[in-house]
């Protein structure tokens, strides 16, 4: 398909087209999507930092802020399939010109509403909106995975989350400059509805479609025929679902469990979601060289210590504690989101050598699929959020605490450490699960590689 924007031919993993002009457009592809992920992230969270400012004279309960803060994240993770098909659609930049703009609705929406006297049906209604901002990861995933060589998606895709999920913090740091200036809810809202203007005219200014991603909708049902895409969801949950359901609780717990003032909460909500958003592509670097399979295992062990030191802070009433773990959590959350997707484009690749395919044609496999699974994974992996949100809402209501809660999540990072190395470490008869060569076939990836 010829035209303004849309690229034809893209060969990411021929070299010599890499490096001549490959690179290039890709990485301005890469930059321009981080942008327009980046506000989608923001929209997301904002009722995480709005429910701080709703004090009460709002006449909200602890047990209704964290189940609105959940409907927000089920519709932000639901979002995410429609999304992913979308970049097939409509292709990469112009979804992304879309999905850009319908921020506006939620952000003008919650303009509108938010003021004492409001009811909650009211907020629920206009927070379901919000979640479409976690949409925009989905499309914005499945583009970049398509712009980029094998040997970059690690980077590349942990580059483009991170920069996505830096949305989180970066409004929880906006959120404590207004508050801490006096400024109420709408102030941080209007600062939002021109940047979001912004991003949607820089993605048509400046991006690309690829019209070898376009009209391949049966790249979504192929991906959510392999068992491997839901193993990789069930790991995704508690990575992703991790830091986005932290990220929207982790300000209610503080006020709630510790009696945090909401200013003084905001000094701290912000740190864990950045170092989490940071550490994003230091995971998938880290998954290149060393494979995502066993940086994931690794980071689920390490991600059941922290929970069970946090047991340890709630039970013991330790704020300087719980609140240095939580940090220390946030960021293996990221680490292994980053490891995580990684994962992904090497298991497709691996079963495609497994099942004949070789060079290019192997490639192309395992280029389609992945990038539709992501999607698939990706919302599955965010209804994590709301089971975290729903957790912590249980736990206040029945205990005063989160610490019920994270003792459920504990359960959970040691589930997950056991089906990463089930399913791609394990070494049955001496051979790796995904490793050994075929009578004159190329050699399968080890778990070294995915």
């Amino acid at each position: 398909m010829a035209g303004r924007r849309w690229i034809g031919e893209w060969d990411p993993e021929d070299e010599v087209f890499w490096a001549g002009a490959g690179e290039r457009i890709a990485r301005r592809n890469l930059f321009f999507s981080v942008l327009s992920e980046h506000i989608g992230f923001s929209v997301w969270t904002l009722w995480s930092v709005l429910v701080l400012f709703m004090g009460p004279e709002y006449g909200l309960s602890p047990a209704d802020k964290f189940l609105l803060t959940s409907v927000v994240t089920l519709v932000g993770a639901v979002a995410r399939v429609p999304y992913t098909f979308a970049v097939a659609l409509f292709g990469g930049r112009n979804w992304t010109i879309v999905s850009a703009s319908l921020l506006l609705v939620p952000t003008v929406a919650a303009f509108v509403v938010m003021h004492p006297g409001t009811s909650f049906s009211t907020f629920l209604w206009v927070g379901l909106l919000a979640g479409i901002g976690g949409g925009n990861f989905a499309s914005s995933m499945t583009n970049i995975n398509a712009f980029f060589p094998m040997r970059e998606k690690g980077w590349a895709l942990g580059l483009n989350a991170g920069g996505g999920n830096v949305g989180v913090p970066v409004i929880q740091l906006a959120a404590l400059a207004v508050i801490g200036a006096g400024g109420g809810p709408r102030v941080l809202l209007g600062i939002y509805i021109p940047l979001i203007v912004v991003a949607a005219v820089l993605a048509a200014l400046f991006m690309d479609n690829l019209a070898s991603v376009k009209n391949d909708t049966g790249a979504a049902v192929d991906a959510a025929k392999d068992a491997h895409t839901w193993i990789m969801a069930f790991l995704y949950v508690g990575t992703f679902g991790s830091f986005i359901g932290y990220s929207f609780a982790f300000g209610q717990v503080l006020t709630g469990q510790f009696g945090r003032t909401p200013l003084q909460a905001a000094y701290l909500t912000f740190i864990g979601p950045l170092l989490g958003s940071l550490v994003r592509p230091l995971g998938g670097r880290l998954a290149d060289r060393y494979g995502g399979a066993r940086i994931t295992l690794w980071n689920f062990v390490a991600m059941a210590a922290a929970t069970g030191a946090l047991v340890a802070a709630g039970m013991r009433g330790s704020l300087p504690l719980f609140v240095a773990v939580f940090v220390v959590l946030f960021a293996l959350s990221g680490l292994g989101n980053g490891s995580t997707y990684k994962m992904i484009p090497g298991i497709f690749q691996a079963n495609a050598l497994a099942g004949g395919l070789v060079g290019e044609e192997a490639v192309a496999h395992a280029r389609r699929l992945s990038g539709a699974a992501m999607g698939l994974i990706g919302a599955v992996g965010a209804l994590g959020g709301v089971g975290i949100n729903l957790a912590f809402r249980q736990s206040f209501l029945a205990h005063g605490s989160g610490t019920a809660a994270f003792a459920a999540f504990l359960v959970f990072y040691g589930a997950a450490f056991l089906v990463t190395y089930a399913v791609y470490l394990r070494r049955p008869g001496g051979e790796h699960v995904t490793s050994g060569v075929a009578a004159g076939r190329e050699p399968r990836l080890g778990g070294a590689e995915v």
